[in-house]
């Protein structure tokens, strides 16, 4: 059998899930309402958090030219992962305040100006991967604030121009190489061979996979990262992977349904964005696996190794309870609502 992690690794991932199941509990029990109001405490401290990773306390993982990890002595973090959640925060706060008059331009500029800033600090990582995420979640939210038509025609107008500006002006030939070996495999790339390790590990499984103790296990590079769905496949085959993504499929469709019961905007708002987070994360890191998206980086909710990750997913969905907790139509923590 192939280790992927440390006995450290173990701890730190266990630690991980047991805060971020206390921190959900205890965001539940909480109004998101007063919590959102204190944006000028999790928002800068995020947004510091991040720029702290262009002086020498920041570093990249080995063969990545993305610096997005943050050396603090006795932890290392990944700040980006915070800054998303104090995004969803900060975003559903303006979308609430603007209201009805999100599709007047100057309201409109406003909020993509505050959606430009954490972009913008992701952008310089050059943590790409992260920057999708973010604007995934910025389409997300202004879609379910009511954002007009004629604005979404506009973007998937100039989304060609766009894209091949990116292609010659922001790319560089690692992530070119990327999306490249999408359409030739036999591209020589550390990207395309880890591919398709992944995809042969993941079908080596067949229906049942070979058991999750002994057997004949096929490597594949950062199995435990962002390529856990084919040791997933390995291990459990194709039945553990559809229940896997099941799973993974109706948290966030009960995420969407507590939008919907949501008190107010704000609540609902919340939840859009951190559905849109979960969605994203599922989509791009399972099309990674399979070969129809590029390496860049998205790790499997809940399920791929990483602290920093696992417990910011954890307080994601503590925010999403707080607000079906605090809904109309919900509960209030421990009783049912009358």
């Amino acid at each position: 059998m192939i280790s992927y992690l440390t006995t450290n690794e173990y701890k730190k991932q266990l630690v991980a899930v047991a805060l971020g199941m206390i921190a959900a509990m205890v965001l539940s029990a909480l109004d998101y309402r007063k919590f959102v109001k204190l944006w000028f405490l999790y928002g800068p401290a995020c947004m510091i958090l991040s720029l702290l990773l262009f002086t020498p306390l920041g570093f990249g993982r080995e063969g990545s030219n993305n610096v997005n990890w943050l050396d603090l002595g006795f932890i290392s973090i990944q700040p980006s992962e915070f800054l998303k959640l104090a995004f969803i925060l900060t975003f559903a706060l303006h979308l609430s305040k603007v209201d009805d008059k999100i599709n007047q331009p100057i309201q409109l500029l406003l909020l993509l100006l505050h959606a430009a800033l954490p972009i913008g600090v992701i952008f310089i990582q050059n943590d790409y991967g992260t920057v999708a995420v973010f604007i995934f979640i910025v389409a997300i939210m202004l879609y379910s604030a009511g954002i007009s038509f004629k604005y979404i025609a506009a973007v998937l107008v100039a989304l060609p121009a766009l894209a091949a500006a990116a292609w010659f002006f922001v790319l560089g030939p690692t992530h070119k190489n990327r999306i490249l070996v999408l359409f030739n495999p036999d591209l020589d790339t550390t990207a395309g061979d880890q591919q398709a390790a992944g995809k042969i590990a993941l079908g080596s499984g067949q229906l049942f996979g070979k058991g999750l103790f002994g057997g004949e296990y096929y490597y594949v590079p950062d199995a435990h990262n962002d390529f856990i769905l084919s040791y997933i496949g390995q291990t459990l085959g194709f039945v553990g992977c559809m229940i896997t993504i099941g799973v993974l499929g109706y948290i966030c469709l009960k995420i969407l349904a507590n939008a919907h019961i949501a008190r107010d905007n704000l609540g609902k708002y919340i939840c859009m964005g951190v559905f849109a987070l979960m969605l994203i994360h599922c989509f791009i890191n399972v099309g990674m696996v399979l070969g129809v998206m590029p390496v860049i980086g998205v790790p499997l909710p809940f399920i791929s190794d990483g602290g920093t990750a696992m417990l910011s997913m954890y307080v994601a969905i503590g925010f999403v309870m707080s607000t079906y907790s605090h809904s109309d139509k919900g509960y209030a923590v421990f009783y049912d609502k009358t």
